[in-house]
């Protein structure tokens, strides 16, 4: 769908189901919002497992130019975005139902820092009930070379390698000049996601997934985000993977679907 001037989708699960597993209650809203470069076909596959557990999905990946170039940039493209994903639960009369968010990679990381600003500031929103979060293989900070791996995974083969490593040279010059050397001023105008949501975290339970092998996502920083909300009382579990078996293989295993 994309009605909104968004490419979402969202699906609800049958009425048997629902009831079976939450028996007249109202069924949890999963909101699912991509890694950068996953195409909807990935993400389903994690829609149909809170599908049948009788929840309502809603799932969008932001395109590669606002996550990569605009937030580079310092352009808040992501927040009208997330503002237009939060109404959607408005427009499909959802609004009462527990919200679930399930988010991936710095992409989608950076769109759920938005969403959370607005759930923190936003008069329409904070009537919502968000009762949890897991975030899966983020966030990462200031991390360049992970970055880089990250992009050049998603520009894929089909890109003539010369244009690959133009725009590679390209993505890295900006990430070091604006989000690096100057940050200490541009801050005041564009705080990264890492930053933002330290600094205003989301107030409900969350569960962070990672991998110390992981070659795009420091391991460092996500310990370093639980530890600091933590340290701010806030319920937060971590689950460390170790190796890059569980969490490469299972993302390769969606690619290839």
């Amino acid at each position: 769908m994309g009605d909104d001037g968004i490419d979402y989708n969202i699906v609800f699960p049958e009425a048997l189901i629902s009831e079976k597993h939450w028996r007249g209650s109202k069924e949890p809203v999963v909101i699912l919002l991509g890694w950068a470069g996953s195409r909807d076909k990935h993400l389903a596959k994690y829609s149909s497992i809170y599908n049948e557990q009788g929840c309502v999905t809603l799932r969008y990946t932001a395109p590669l130019k606002t996550v990569f170039i605009s937030e580079s940039l310092g352009y808040k493209e992501l927040r009208s975005t997330a503002q237009k994903l939060l109404e959607l639960l408005f427009d499909y009369e959802v609004e009462n139902n527990p919200v679930f968010f399930h988010v991936f990679s710095n992409g989608g990381f950076m769109l759920y820092r938005y969403m959370v600003e607005l759930l923190h500031s936003h008069k329409q929103f904070s009537t919502l009930c968000v009762v949890g979060t897991v975030v899966d293989s983020a966030p990462g900070s200031q991390n360049v070379i992970g970055a880089l791996r990250a992009l050049k995974t998603t520009l894929g083969p089909k890109v003539n390698v010369l244009l690959q490593y133009f725009l590679l040279a390209l993505f890295a010059v900006a990430v070091v000049l604006l989000r690096i050397v100057l940050y200490p001023v541009t801050k005041y105008f564009h705080r990264n996601h890492y930053d933002a949501m330290i600094e205003h975290p989301a107030p409900w339970p969350q569960m962070y997934l990672y991998s110390r092998a992981d070659r795009v996502i420091r391991y460092r920083d996500v310990e370093k985000m639980v530890k600091v909300l933590r340290e701010k009382g806030l319920t937060v579990e971590s689950f460390d993977f170790i190796t890059p078996a569980h969490v490469k293989d299972l993302q390769q295993q969606c690619s290839t679907l």
